[in-house]
């Protein structure tokens, strides 16, 4: 099973951005008040729109914080390896990305970085079963890939629910929709990690913003 490292609930400034320079102006907005930082990658393959995507852009990033990177790209097993960058540590890689799942996490793992699958709104949790023993997490994606500030799908809870009651040491981490509304239900059916973009970047003072929601 998943080994819990930590079993706190940890809020995540998820960054969905243009440009890199609109990545860098954001990170150094949260580089005192957090210390993960979870960035969107999408060219248009998996998802409708396109935003920042070159990796080459984070060789010469300088910034505490610890990077998880969210690969909204198709066809990832060819296209995984240019982002395992020293300023990355935990990759997240969609299972319908994959053409062989199990191969992909394995070579990630070996590279040295942490690896998470993640799973659209419409696949169902049973589909990680496979990879329970050798991730580091599984990511529910509860919006459609893209966008940032939608509202979460309906079949969210339940579907945490009945994965951490299928794998209660599995770490589990929601993307889309999170805010300080819903947390208090998200985390009582079984996630530990939220990643939080528009309730987080969308607030003015974007350290009440984290606190309010780390203290659910």
């Amino acid at each position: 099973m998943c080994a819990i490292l930590n079993v706190m609930t940890i809020i995540i400034p998820a960054i969905n951005a243009g440009t890199f320079d609109d990545v860098s102006a954001r990170l150094k907005k949260i580089e005192t008040l957090t210390e993960w930082v979870h960035i969107d990658v999408a060219d248009g393959t998996l998802t409708p729109n396109v935003i920042w995507h070159h990796a080459p852009d984070l060789l010469g990033i300088a910034t505490p914080l610890k990077i998880e990177v969210h690969l909204m790209l198709d066809h990832i097993d060819a296209r995984y390896q240019e982002w395992l960058l020293p300023a990355v540590t935990r990759l997240i890689v969609h299972l319908e990305a994959s053409e062989d799942p199990s191969l992909l996490v394995d070579k990630v793992k070996e590279a040295g970085k942490e690896v998470v699958v993640g799973i659209m709104p419409e696949t169902h949790w049973e589909k990680s079963r496979p990879f329970w023993n050798k991730i580091d997490g599984i990511l529910l994606l509860s919006v459609s890939p893209g966008y940032a500030g939608q509202k979460m799908h309906d079949n969210t809870i339940e579907k945490i629910r009945g994965l951490h009651e299928a794998c209660p040491s599995c770490i589990l981490e929601v993307d889309g929709g999170v805010n300080a509304e819903n947390i208090k239900v998200l985390a009582e059916a079984g996630a530990m990690r939220f990643a939080a973009a528009h309730a987080i970047f969308g607030e003015e003072d974007i350290g009440k913003a984290i606190d309010t929601l780390k203290n659910f």
